[in-house]
């Protein structure tokens, strides 16, 4: 069932996203009177189509639907979706109709700008989606993060080797102080950091971050866990240490073990599962020593005190300007990610996934706010993408129509078309390069 519900987020997300892209590159080509051959959900290689407005079941149940300039359907290949533009090189290769004369509602006939617009749209659309969809996730809920400012971290096997210890409080990344406690490993990675301040204990030292393990930084989520101090909050009725336990209690050690975070205790009372364990407590100014008792699911069945999130909620006229400046870093944030990538020492292009990965992301049971968080995500990701200057993608056609502006220019149909191939072929192998990381991380 968790399965199902991942490939419906997946399936869901990535056909909003890529009816929102070509919807952009659609609505700017009709303002402009260019004619659209097709619209495509996912590609109808070879010709088959799950759904075609002037064939097949839908074609008979609309008759009209074949008089239709524009054919709208849905292929069978889920890795994108298209616009056939009239006169246009695009990933169709349709070269022969640019053998013809050229009409007055073709693409190549339109203005450099018009043109300019038409291949811009896509992108602009997602970005404008994005801010909606961020508008929206602040109205109804608001922004809510755990601050940096009084926390620790709890860091795994690469952040120890790195120079970071339990309880460790990160003041400084550099010049940078970070906020948001959830993006230290993030801020660690797209901020080429050197230096980082550390609270260790009463002195402040610094910490010499190895460019050479940034790669290592991208490839292991959850390098710093938040340090939770083993102080209970809440003992529930039905725990086996109900009348032993009191609000505010530390635990210190469990039989001489020293647990001055939660995470200290977990394999040690993994292996005493069903059994106890001799607990220093320490109660306001006393130390006590109590048997605790320790459940078959290797817990003493209380509640920790968890550091409080902070919570920022918006009215409607609010949530415009925060949805705007979130998407706007989030580009920012990404446009890191991919220089990172783009650069081999840091080995981050291990980190690039395909469908596998973004499936990963999506939570196990149907959450509107995880969902949409993703998807304004995905929104902005693909935009960004398409912005890269690579034949094939609409930042390539953006490059050689700026450039036909610059210099007066047009480049000719054969070097557009040579320059479509090499950039599908580079697609492609990006493609197989996504893959690959996803079979290698599943075979792990």
């Amino acid at each position: 069932m968790t399965v199902l519900i991942k490939i419906l987020q997946v399936i869901l997300a990535l056909s909003v996203l890529i009816i929102i892209h070509e919807a952009g590159h659609f609505s700017f080509a009709k303002l402009f009177g260019i004619r659209v051959d097709k619209f495509f959900l996912f590609f109808d290689a070879g010709g088959f189509k799950l759904l075609s407005t002037k064939e097949g079941w839908f074609s008979r149940l609309l008759p009209k639907g074949r008089e239709w300039e524009t054919e709208y359907g849905i292929g069978w290949l889920p890795l994108g979706g298209y616009c056939k533009i009239c006169g246009m090189i695009d990933e169709s290769m349709d070269l022969e109709s640019m053998k013809k004369d050229p009409e007055p509602w073709e693409f190549r006939v339109k203005p450099a700008w018009q043109r300019l617009l038409v291949m811009a749209g896509g992108v602009l659309y997602n970005f404008l989606f994005a801010i909606l969809v961020y508008i929206g996730i602040m109205a109804i809920w608001g922004s809510s993060y755990v601050s940096n400012e009084g926390n620790a971290v709890y860091p795994d096997a690469l952040a120890r080797e790195m120079g970071f210890l339990p309880g460790d409080r990160i003041l400084r990344m550099d010049d940078y102080v970070p906020e948001n406690f959830g993006m230290l490993q993030a801020d660690l990675a797209r901020r080429n950091v050197h230096k980082v301040s550390v609270l260790r204990g009463t002195d402040t030292l610094d910490i010499y971050i190895d460019q050479s393990r940034i790669g290592d930084v991208l490839n292991t989520p959850g390098m710093f866990q938040l340090a939770v101090p083993f102080v209970v909050d809440s003992v529930p009725p039905a725990s086996p240490n109900h009348d032993l336990l009191r609000k505010g209690d530390r635990i210190a050690a469990l039989d001489s073990v020293p647990t001055p975070f939660v995470q200290d205790s977990r394999a040690y009372l993994a292996a005493l599962r069903g059994g106890s364990a001799t607990a220093e407590i320490l109660r306001g100014a006393d130390t006590l020593y109590q048997t605790v008792q320790v459940d078959t699911a290797g817990r003493i069945g209380v509640f920790m005190r968890f550091p409080e999130t902070v919570n920022r909620s918006y009215t409607l006229a609010q949530a415009v300007p925060a949805g705007v400046k979130l998407t706007f870093s989030t580009i920012g944030g990404y446009l890191k990610d991919l220089k990172l990538v783009a650069t081999p020492r840091t080995e981050a292009y291990k980190s690039v996934g395909s469908f596998i990965a973004i499936g990963q992301v999506f939570p196990s049971t149907w959450d509107w706010y995880s969902f949409l968080q993703i998807l304004a995500l995905l929104s902005i990701m693909l935009g960004v993408m398409n912005l890269l200057p690579i034949p094939a993608l609409d930042g390539g056609h953006i490059a050689f129509t700026l450039y036909e502006m610059l210099t007066g220019k047009k480049p000719g149909d054969r070097f557009l078309a040579v320059a479509q191939l090499i950039g599908m072929a580079l697609l492609l192998l990006l493609m197989f390069l996504a893959f690959g990381n996803d079979i290698g991380r599943l075979m792990k």
